[in-house]
């Protein structure tokens, strides 16, 4: 695994700096948010033991530690075509589906594609992630799909537990000043600044994400089960059966890879030499 410099780490644009920013900032605040006001308040009203207490508590730390890990690993370890020196094949078979990238001046491999922003070529580069400023590929693939599936795990959490704090608090967000916290949280918070009303636009913004993850994660499931990338939806060339697929993108443990992003589980293939159903 070769990690990225800092240069290449950081955003390169502003959309993907606003993206990144708000996940860096919306994940810690909604975790310190269900910890130290909803959870105290759960626990009153249903009685939470301490132990039950803790054991919620962990499942929280967990989850925030691979969310916000596995968004480190994705954005740190490189998947360009910088991390090995390509040597086209002899084979002339083989040598056939690679291709020549203008804006890189390199022969490059199958399934490797040039990115306008990270301006460089990706080893099996399905799409470039705002959230973490860019691109997702073979070597990076991993983290990305559990940073996706952990977010919208978190999200869900955090909508059930705001929506049962609002209900909570009824008497105070039955009204029509609600209705404008929920569509223009910017005007809301600028004119009645007060924490009720962040906590509301908290709970809107769990919701909002666990609704956006949830289809992103839906849309990537039937990419990762059909061992593609974004623009290789239409053929099943490189379908190796569920098996082969999760193990091309997972690695050689992938039944514990979920576990922590700091477990080495090695990938079957470079990322240069593909294998097809027909191998």
């Amino acid at each position: 695994m070769i990690l990225r410099s800092f240069k290449r780490v950081r955003p390169r644009c502003l959309a993907d700096l606003a993206c990144f920013l708000l996940v860096a900032v919306f994940v810690p605040v909604t975790f310190i948010f269900q910890v130290t006001v909803v959870l105290p308040e759960l626990m009153e009203l249903f009685g939470f033991g301490y132990y039950l207490l803790f054991f919620i508590f962990f499942i929280g730390v967990f989850i925030l530690f691979n969310l916000i890990s596995n968004m480190m690993a994705c954005m740190l370890v490189d998947t360009s075509i910088n991390i090995e020196l390509l040597k086209p094949p002899l084979d002339p078979v083989q040598r056939i589906s690679w291709h020549k990238c203008d804006d890189c001046q390199a022969e490059v491999p199958p399934r490797c594609r040039h990115c306008d922003i990270c301006q460089i070529c990706v080893l099996k580069r399905d799409h470039h992630c705002r959230f973490t400023g860019c691109c997702i590929g073979h070597y990076n693939y991993r983290y990305f799909f559990f940073f996706l599936l952990y977010l919208a795990i978190g999200s869900m959490i955090s909508s059930i537990m705001g929506s049962i704090f609002i209900c909570l608090h009824l008497d105070i967000y039955w009204h029509l000043s609600t209705l404008l916290t929920v569509f223009a949280p910017a005007v809301s918070l600028a004119l009645n600044a007060n924490w009720m009303s962040f906590y509301l636009l908290i709970c809107e913004l769990s919701l909002l994400s666990f609704c956006t993850t949830s289809l992103l994660l839906v849309y990537h499931s039937d990419i990762f089960k059909r061992g593609t990338v974004v623009k290789e939806r239409g053929t099943s060339r490189w379908n190796l059966g569920l098996h082969g697929n999760s193990q091309m993108v997972l690695g050689k443990r992938m039944h514990i890879t979920w576990l922590s992003p700091f477990i080495r589980s090695d990938l079957p293939h470079n990322g240069i030499n593909w294998e097809t159903k027909e191998d």
